[in-house]
């Protein structure tokens, strides 16, 4: 058991590496190659679309194949994009397909890995072997910007080639430790939309899913443009944006960590505004830049209201989701992606419109999405004294 959730969690870290690893390489690419800017946010897109619409397709495969089968599968695929981005890093059309050989190959391994727990668990671990799964992810975010601005230093393709060689060692490990776990009636397999949606998004919640959405969208925005933006102001190179990133990372962990677990039940409304307006100051900095110490300045306040606002309304939905936990969480995954297809390529190309406009945009939707936590204090159409079963 424990071997197994120690492989699955560093599945799930690579999977996230992987997926973070891009962001400090990938607009240095673009520039050296002198391709539109636009094509960071495409590139960054076509990633989460693969991933996000054929999420249910692997979940009807593992159901058929098995779970270990998958996970295989999804770390073969998922290595070989990585072995085709450093193979062809200077042909913009390869390069988009191994975007999307990568997304394909993720979703197969989230599926499948999200299954497997649902299958080893019950109802009284599975909350605590999800949260280390989201522990997972969470230091797959940190570290992956921070290792590929440190590897692409001494060579662009290396932070590619590093992940690639990591995942087929993992399929190595995992091809003879991975046992197939026996199946549960209950461990259903996750669609674009989940099973109870419409009913729940009836409810007041609808507005936390919205508020979760925008923060995603602003984050989004900020990992396809932040580079962008400070090559042209400070010209700063991926060895420091792996740096600032990983600065950044740490204050990420350190709200998650030691800011989060101190909220109060029933305060959350109060921080989650605290959080956007914290955001907007964050996104307004950024315009302000100068030197590389205000541009860490400027991330470092932006991860800490942006980390505060997702952790809160994640927590807050599944308070106010009435017992329907797997649906809230299938919600959540949803307006996360939603927020990861189309934050990319709208801030990319507002930056190929004005410099500056993509950061003012963003601190007026922080300061607008304020109002749909009144509009959720508001309403009294709440789910949450209402236990019912997913």
């Amino acid at each position: 058991m424990k071997k197994a959730i120690l492989l699955l969690m560093s599945v799930q870290f690579l999977v996230y590496l992987g997926f973070g690893i891009i962001i400090p390489v990938l607009p240095e690419v673009i520039v050296q190659q002198h391709w539109a800017d636009l094509h960071v946010g495409g590139l960054l897109t076509v990633y989460s679309l693969a991933s996000f619409f054929t999420a249910p397709f692997w979940g009807m495969l593992s159901d058929k194949i098995g779970r270990k089968q998958l996970i295989l599968t999804g770390l073969i695929g998922f290595s070989l994009s990585f072995v085709i981005f450093s193979l062809f890093i200077d042909n913009l059309a390869i390069l988009y397909v191994s975007r999307m050989i990568g997304g394909l190959f993720s979703g197969a391994l989230y599926t499948a890995v999200t299954g497997f727990i649902a299958d080893m668990s019950n109802e009284e671990n599975r909350n605590k072997y999800m949260g280390f799964m989201g522990m997972s992810i969470g230091l797959g975010f940190i570290f992956g910007p921070a290792i590929g601005g440190i590897l692409g230093h001494y060579s662009l393709q290396l932070p590619f080639i590093t992940s690639a060689s990591l995942i087929a060692l993992l399929f190595i490990y995992a091809s003879f430790v991975l046992k197939e776990p026996d199946k549960r009636k209950d461990s259903n397999k996750r669609a674009i939309v989940p099973h109870g949606a419409g009913k729940m998004l009836q409810y007041r919640v609808r507005y936390l899913f919205m508020f979760s959405f925008l923060v995603t969208f602003l984050l989004a925005g900020v990992e396809a443009t932040f580079q962008l933006f400070q090559i042209e102001k400070i010209q700063i190179t991926p060895l420091q944006i792996g740096y600032l990133f990983m600065f950044s990372g740490f204050v990420d962990a350190a709200i998650q960590g030691g800011v989060v677990r101190r909220i109060k039940n029933g305060s959350e409304t109060a921080w989650l505004i605290g959080a956007q307006i914290i955001t907007a100051i964050g996104m307004l900095l950024f315009t302000l830049t100068t030197s590389l110490l205000i541009a860490g300045l400027a991330l470092c306040i932006f991860t800490a209201g942006n980390a505060l606002a997702r952790t809160c309304v994640v927590s807050l939905s599944s308070k106010e989701s009435g017992g329907q936990y797997g649906t809230a969480a299938g919600l959540s995954y949803s307006m996360d992606n939603l927020g990861r297809i189309l934050g990319p390529l709208f801030f990319t190309w507002l930056f190929t419109v004005q410099t500056n406009l993509g950061y003012y945009i963003s601190a007026a939707i922080a300061i607008f999405s304020i109002s749909l936590i009144y509009l959720y204090k508001a309403s009294r159409k709440s789910l949450r004294f209402e236990e019912v079963q997913d």
